[in-house]
């Protein structure tokens, strides 16, 4: 996925968390496209991350069986009943 194909939403992650990405943002000292997102579960410390979006991207292996996976799958725009 390209800056173009980009969707904000609702991404899941490999391991099971939802989280909301708002937007694509330029990182100021390195000028690398990063994903402005926050999650969608209660956790301490600040709600608001960003990731590179080459590492948004990225496929994962998942053990056991060693498969391949998008790190963050693409939900919608609904929040999931979580």
């Amino acid at each position: 996925m390209n800056i173009a194909e980009f969707k904000p939403g609702v991404y899941r992650h490999y391991k099971g968390n939802y989280y909301l990405a708002l937007g694509l943002a330029r990182e100021d000292e390195t000028n690398e496209t990063v994903v402005v997102y926050t999650r969608l579960y209660p956790r301490e410390g600040l709600p608001m991350s960003t990731r590179k979006l080459s590492v948004w991207n990225e496929t994962v292996r998942v053990e056991p069986d060693g498969a391949l996976m998008a790190r963050f799958d693409y939900v919608g725009h609904e929040t999931p009943n979580i």
